[in-house]
């Protein structure tokens, strides 16, 4: 008799708890319920044989996902095997410096937290993993993105290309992104030079800037630029894209540059920023103010090797300055300090033509 009964009080109990559990799960307002996290996990999960979704989340969805702020805003990088992989003469990759970059750079670290790392080879994707960064496995039947691709080579213009259609993808996704090449290196948080006005469409870096940051006569530069999802930009990039067929041995930033010159900004009446080199600089055009720089592109430049020479030059420069700040606290306010820039001259010599010596 004492058994029915205990019995029958474990049933009365185990079914109370089963009926605030349903109530939770089915009528309590999301936004009121104490028991969020729990109803999000714990009642979707054991409720879902019942329903069925509609939505599916790819490889890339997903990714982008953990990687995005809050504002659906990336960072986008593209790398192959020849900027993550050590050649037995150098000592550090193109990579590695960029990453550097951000963990020296001010302002900077926490934005790895939001870095897409997109491999277009599969041995740049297994470095990318190992790093513990977010990686995305860029696949191009037929093509083998892995080695270096010297400035404007066919597989140079090729890769180019792909790059271009992979972003055309994200901003029809609704993704806002800043695009950087690996051998930009960030030395300080680029959102704060950007425009946060939603109304600019585009944000780009310029080889050499003309003094007007809504002039079309600047020579733009695809190394690094900031993009809004919105119809206006997703129309730029397949416009933009559409033409790869109709524009052999031409890249894609030599055909976006004809676009703007055509009227194609004006036509879609896109608000467009060109950045100042004063903050985001190049070896093209250096930034005339270590105090402001945010950016340093190794743009005028021709192989890999080169870019990783000059621009481990830059950071020596970056390291001493941050070093004389601490030592000097007061030059800081004053900004006594003149700092110049380490000759680019890898970069210079990779014009160059190669010595071949010539026997008869």
């Amino acid at each position: 008799m004492d058994i029915s009964k205990n019995s029958l009080y474990n049933f009365g109990v185990v079914s109370l708890l089963f009926s605030g559990v349903l109530y939770i799960c089915i009528w309590s307002p999301p936004n009121t319920n104490p028991l969020l996290l729990f109803q999000e996990s714990a009642c979707l999960r054991s409720t879902s044989f019942t329903h069925t979704t509609d939505v599916v989340i790819d490889d890339l969805e997903a990714v982008l996902q953990k990687a995005s702020m809050p504002n659906k805003t990336v960072i986008i990088a593209v790398v192959n095997k020849a900027y993550v992989e050590q050649t037995v003469e150098a000592d550090t990759t193109m990579l590695d410096i960029f990453l550097e970059s951000f963990w020296l750079g001010v302002g900077t670290r926490q934005l790895l937290d939001h870095l897409l790392i997109v491999a277009v080879d599969q041995t740049a994707y297994d470095r990318c993993m190992f790093k513990r960064l977010h990686c995305y496995r860029l696949v191009t039947d037929g093509v083998d993105f892995a080695s270096e691709k010297v400035y404007m080579s066919r597989d140079f213009i090729k890769m180019m290309w792909r790059r271009t259609q992979f972003l055309l993808d994200v901003i029809k996704r609704g993704y806002n992104f800043i695009f950087t090449d690996t051998d930009v290196i960030w030395l300080r948080n680029p959102f704060t030079r950007l425009s946060k006005k939603e109304t600019v469409d585009l944000q780009m870096s310029v080889d050499t800037y003309n003094g007007d940051p809504r002039s079309q006569e600047n020579l733009i530069n695809t190394g690094f630029y900031f993009v809004r999802s919105n119809n206006k930009t997703i129309s730029l990039f397949t416009t933009w894209y559409g033409m790869k067929d109709n524009s052999t041995g031409k890249k894609d930033q030599d055909v976006l540059l004809e676009l703007m010159t055509q009227g194609l900004f004006k036509k879609l009446r896109l608000r467009v920023r060109f950045l100042p080199t004063l903050y985001f600089s190049g070896f093209c055009e250096n930034s005339k103010d270590i105090w402001l720089v945010t950016t340093v592109h190794s743009n005028c430049c021709r192989h890999v090797d080169a870019k990783v020479q000059d621009l481990k030059a830059v950071l020596r420069d970056w390291k001493r300055f941050k070093e004389a700040k601490v030592k000097s606290p007061i030059m800081a306010p004053n900004r006594t300090m003149v700092t110049r820039w380490s000759e680019h001259i890898a970069c210079f010599n990779s014009w160059k033509p190669p010595n071949n010596n010539l026997r008869n």
